[in-house]
C-alpha cells in the first residue's frame, strides 16, 4: 500500500518546493493538494467539520500550479488534486492542465476530483447544486475525449465540444487515475464505474460495508470490480489503522498535514515516516 500526504499550502505554510523535496527524501509515495479558489464572505454554507472554517480554505494556492513546481524538484513523487473542484473549472481549459501537468511530470499525476460542498463558492462559478454532479460527469467524459481522441467531441447539456484538436496528450493512458471523493451512495458508486479508476473516501469509516454496492456499481457497468482502485484520504496514521486498509484491499492511504510552517510540518513527516515500513 502506498502512503501520501495531503496539506492546504498557502502564503503561510511550508514552501512547496521544500515539502515536495522532504516528502522524496523521506520515501513517500504522492502528495495530494486541495483546492477553493475563494471564500465568499458570506458564509451561507457551514463548514462540513463543524464550528468556524480554518483560515487555510480562504489563502489556498492554485493545485496545479504548486504540482507543477513539486514535480519539476522531485523525480518519483506522485502529485495530485485532493480535489479538484472540476464543476467550478472550463472544460477545457483544465482537459489541458491535466495532460500539461501530467506531460511534465512524465506521467506521475493522480487526478482527485470532487463534486464541492460550498454552495457560495460554486454559484459564483455559475454552478447551480443541484446540477452539479451531472455536470462533472459530462465534464470528465468530454475530457477523456480531449486526452484520447485525435477529434475529440462532446454533446451533451452541460458541455458542448464541437470536433477539436487538442494536445499533449497525457503520458498515462487513456488517463491519469481518476479518484472520486465523496460519501457513498448508488449515483456516486455508478460515476465511479463509468468514468473513474478509483474512489478516495474521506476516513475509512464505513468504507467496507460501501464495498459491496460499489463492485456491485462496476459489475453492471460492465468492469471488473477489482480495477476499482481504494484511496483513503485522511487516513489516521497508525499501524493498525495501515494493516486494516490493506487487509481491505486499499491501494494508497494518506495522510493529513496541518497547514504550518516547517518547523511543524517536517517534524510530522518525519514521524509518519516511520510508518512507511509497515504499508
Amino acid at each position: 500500500m502506498d502512503i501520501g500526504v495531503t496539506i492546504f499550502l498557502t502564503d503561510k505554510s511550508i514552501g512547496v518546493i521544500e515539502l515536495a523535496r522532504a516528502l522524496e527524501e523521506r520515501g513517500f509515495e504522492s502528495l495530494f493538494l486541495p483546492e477553493h479558489t475563494h471564500i465568499p464572505v458570506s458564509r451561507r454554507t457551514p463548514y462540513p467539520g463543524g464550528g468556524e472554517l480554518p483560515d487555510e480554505y480562504r489563502r489556498t494556492h492554485d493545485p496545479f500550479v504548486m504540482l507543477g513546481a513539486a514535480a519539476a524538484v522531485t523525480e518519483n513523487l506522485k502529485v495530485g488534486t485532493g480535489i479538484c473542484l472540476v464543476a467550478q473549472r472550463d472544460t477545457i481549459v483544465l482537459a489541458k492542465e491535466v495532460a500539461s501537468l501530467d506531460a511534465v511530470s512524465n506521467g506521475r499525476f493522480l487526478f482527485g476530483i470532487g463534486y464541492g460542498w460550498n454552495v457560495d463558492e460554486m454559484e459564483d462559478h455559475g454552478v447551480a447544486p443541484k446540477d452539479r454532479r451531472e455536470c462533472v460527469r459530462e465534464q470528465m467524459l468530454a475530457m477523456k475525449s480531449l486526452w484520447n481522441d485525435d477529434e475529440a467531441a462532446f454533446d451533451g447539456k452541460y458541455v458542448k465540444l464541437p470536433p477539436s484538436w487538442a494536445w499533449p496528450k497525457p503520458v498515462q493512458r487513456p488517463n491519469p487515475p481518476i479518484f472520486v471523493g465523496g460519501a457513498p451512495g448508488p449515483k456516486l458508486f455508478r460515476h465511479i464505474a463509468e468514468y473513474a479508476d478509483g474512489w478516495m473516501p474521506i476516513g475509512g469509516a464505513g468504507v467496507r460495508e460501501s464495498l459491496p454496492a460499489l463492485h456491485q456499481a462496476a459489475e453492471e457497468a460492465g468492469r471488473d470490480a477489482k480495477d476499482i482502485d481504494l484511496l483513503i484520504f485522511f487516513s489516521t496514521p497508525d499501524k493498525g489503522k495501515l494493516d486494516y486498509y490493506a487487509e481491505m484491499g486499499v491501494t494508497r492511504t494518506v495522510f493529513g498535514l496541518p497547514s504550518a510552517t516547517s518547523d511543524v510540518v517536517l517534524p510530522l513527516l518525519d514521524k509518519y515516516a516511520e510508518l512507511l515500513t509497515h504499508a
